[in-house]
């Protein structure tokens, strides 16, 4: 049913930026092999913006090579998180969104996913499913099992408290949240951007807290947008949609600097088993 450890940890290993930690995961491998069960691999989604870019594109290729490889795609959609935004990189409070919003976007979100994504091995859940039904008293028990400290030890958050920046209570219960999605589809490993490894690991801690195993997670790299200085981002219109026509694609690819074909190669393709 699966390849071989070995097999399985040089397709996993290439292009990622960190695995934590990697003899966890290569135990949870052997053990999924000896039990023929597949892993859960989590992706959470932000859909406080509906359309997808290359740059998202890094880590939903390396989402396909864990389907490839057999195990299961569990791609969260934070419709209740995005009401809260994610403060990742943030200067100050994101404005926050209704439900509805953020569902209509988890929509298109999904839509686009799909062009990378195979459905025969993947499951969708709405982050809402659990959050939206925690009490008071719930999220009290969730708190407790962080410290104020822990969150400040994030880079944007420790800048925003020395610069004397607001920072609303609920964006610190962000990386709570989103770790309550790991405590409740069992994640295995869970997979992110680099400037995502902060929420990843919370999201390790928390499962302790929860007395579940804890998942391992995967960062792979940000890739620069077409100006080949900036993080690809459709706000600073440096981007190559997923959703853009073949002659668009083509004149966007054919405009980023010499230097950066190489990394175009290595993260926005998709490399399969007998590739690695």
């Amino acid at each position: 049913m699966f390849p071989t450890v070995n097999e399985q940890m040089d397709l996993i290993r290439a292009g990622a930026v960190e695995i934590i930690p990697e003899d966890e995961l290569v135990q949870k491998i052997e053990n999924s092999i000896k039990s023929k069960k597949a892993l859960i691999i989590k992706l959470g989604c932000d859909p406080s913006r509906p359309d997808l870019h290359i740059g998202h594109a890094v880590v939903l290729n390396k989402m396909r090579q864990f389907q490839d490889l057999g195990h299961t795609a569990v791609l969260i959609i934070g419709d209740f998180t995005a009401m809260i935004g994610d403060p990742s990189g943030r200067s100050k409070t994101r404005p926050q969104l209704t439900l509805e919003e953020t569902r209509i976007n988890g929509q298109s979100y999904l839509e686009q996913a799909n062009k990378v994504l195979r459905e025969d091995r993947m499951q969708i859940r709405y982050n809402s499913e659990w959050l939206d039904k925690m009490t008071f008293s719930d999220v009290i028990h969730l708190a407790s099992k962080y410290t104020v400290a822990q969150i400040l030890v994030r880079d944007d958050f420790e800048k925003r408290f020395k610069q004397e920046q607001a920072i609303s209570l609920h964006e610190l219960l962000y990386p709570l949240a989103q770790a309550m999605d790991s405590v409740a589809i069992d994640s295995d490993l869970e997979l992110g951007g680099t400037d995502q490894k902060f929420n990843l690991l919370v999201g390790r801690e928390i499962q302790k807290g929860y007395n579940k195993p804890q998942q391992c997670i995967l960062t792979m790299p940000i890739l620069e947008g077409t100006d080949g200085v900036e993080k690809m981002s459709k706000s600073l219109n440096n981007y190559i949609s997923l959703t853009d026509s073949p002659r668009e694609m083509f004149g966007k690819v054919m405009s980023i600097p010499d230097n950066l074909i190489s990394r175009y190669f290595e993260y926005g393709c998709r490399p399969n088993a007998s590739e690695v």
